[in-house]
């Protein structure tokens, strides 16, 4: 049940991101929220606020809610599975025989249904989605999310060559015309969901597709999400296909579709090198960093310290089912991980808990405007997490607690989840 967004006052063991170096710690401090928006964070409660309803978290750890800038919700269905093969292998031999499956609505309702459930229940508040390219499924998936409470971004999928036939779309027209009838569907339709326009990758989209989506952006002023540079073997085959482009993201930005007036999330991004790091920056990218994923896939690890060195905004993605997990704690835990390894082979610094836990909230938040922080004007999304078991024999100080959460916890250790001020979990 989703309660309404009154006013209220959560008293607990506070931690959010000011920047990626600092978090604010309030031991048995007070976050107000009101109409939906955070008042602030307080170490004794202010007069003002004295007749809200408090619920007392005392000993409680209470963090914003997290962002997962990337994952393909039809995909759900077989986490775990073709873990030993790569990315253009993976895509022939699981996906895209999974993603042919939601042309059957019936199947979609029921696969959609654990996606959402498992979303629900876990730290996640905010997710950027794909769907499949079809429409009555990505439909289905969007009024399902927004009953959740969730706030979510949902992508039709584009894809119209190099992809098998029943998944691949007519034409790029057809394609464009399909994803013009969608928006037209979704204007007005949603407060919690909204649109985003879904390309799947430049191997699956030809030119005048691309095109068409950008002329669609501009007109209907929606964000964009896609994959860039995920792979070496997909790099290799964007430069065979897009000759005339220097390096994988130019393809994106000559038809109109990188950054700028566009807001825009490109997963993954482990092959960008500097010329595309200083284009990501300069047109305001975000880089959705899926370290499981690039994992499991045999992708390689992100240059994730290069691309916050060099003011690219990076947040986190689950990237399902590349990756297994869909908590975004789990993504901040891989990041540092892989971070390391990434310094001993490139001798790049490591990622600290901190940098981790900002992409994870306010890093990846920004995207959907004031999200993922506790500072006064923000969109209350909290966790209210009982870590009580994770306890150590000796004191922990709120940046402990918090690090064992990002590399222990699991959901069953949320007591309740708030989005938007309201209460879904």
């Amino acid at each position: 049940m989703i309660n309404k967004p009154d006013g209220f006052i959560l008293r607990g063991d506070l931690c959010f991101s000011l920047n990626p170096q600092t978090l604010r710690c309030v031991e048995n401090g007070y976050l107000v929220c009101t109409d939906g928006l955070s008042q602030g964070v307080f170490e004794a409660l202010p007069e003002r606020f004295e007749n809200l309803p408090l619920f007392d978290y005392s000993g409680k750890l209470i963090v914003p809610g997290l962002t997962d800038l990337h994952t393909h919700a039809p995909q759900y269905a077989f986490r775990g599975l073709g873990m030993d093969l790569e990315l253009l292998d993976w895509l022939k031999t699981y996906t895209f025989r999974e993603e042919a499956k939601y042309a059957d609505l019936e199947y979609a309702k029921r696969a959609y249904a654990a996606v959402v459930r498992d979303m629900l229940k876990g730290p996640n508040t905010r997710v950027c989605l794909f769907a499949t390219v079809h429409l009555p499924a990505t439909e289905l998936l969007m009024d399902m999310l927004e009953e959740s409470g969730l706030v979510c971004l949902v992508g039709k999928v584009n894809m119209d060559r190099n992809s098998p036939a029943d998944i691949r779309e007519e034409n790029a027209a057809r394609s464009a015309a399909d994803t013009r009838r969608w928006l037209e569907y979704c204007a007005g339709r949603y407060r919690n969901v909204a649109p985003i326009l879904t390309p799947r990758f430049v191997p699956t989209c030809s030119d005048t597709l691309l095109w068409e989506l950008s002329a669609l952006q501009k007109e209907f002023r929606v964000p964009v999400q896609s994959h860039l540079s995920e792979n070496r073997g997909e790099i290799k085959w964007v430069s065979q296909l897009s000759p005339s482009s220097g390096f994988y993201g130019e393809v994106y930005e000559q038809c109109g579709l990188l950054g700028g007036d566009v807001p825009t999330i490109m997963a993954h991004c482990v092959w960008s090198g500097p010329d595309e790091i200083e284009l990501l920056r300069r047109k305001g990218v975000y880089a959705a960093h899926c370290p499981q994923s690039n994992e499991n896939l045999s992708s390689g690890i992100a240059p994730v310290r290069r691309l916050l060195d060099n003011g690219v905004k990076t947040g986190l993605g689950s990237d399902v089912a590349g990756g297994c997990h869909t908590s975004i704690f789990r993504a901040m835990a891989d990041a540092i991980s892989v971070s390391k390894l990434r310094f001993v082979y490139e001798g790049d610094a490591p990622l600290t808990v901190n940098e981790a836990f900002y992409m994870g909230t306010l890093g990846g938040g920004s995207f959907f405007g004031k999200a993922g922080s506790f500072e006064a004007g923000y969109e209350l999304d909290a966790l209210v997490i009982d870590d009580s078991s994770l306890a150590a024999p000796f004191p922990l100080t709120i940046e402990e607690r918090l690090a064992r959460v990002i590399h222990l916890s699991d959901d069953c250790h949320i007591l309740k989840k708030y989005v938007r001020g309201r209460s879904v979990l």
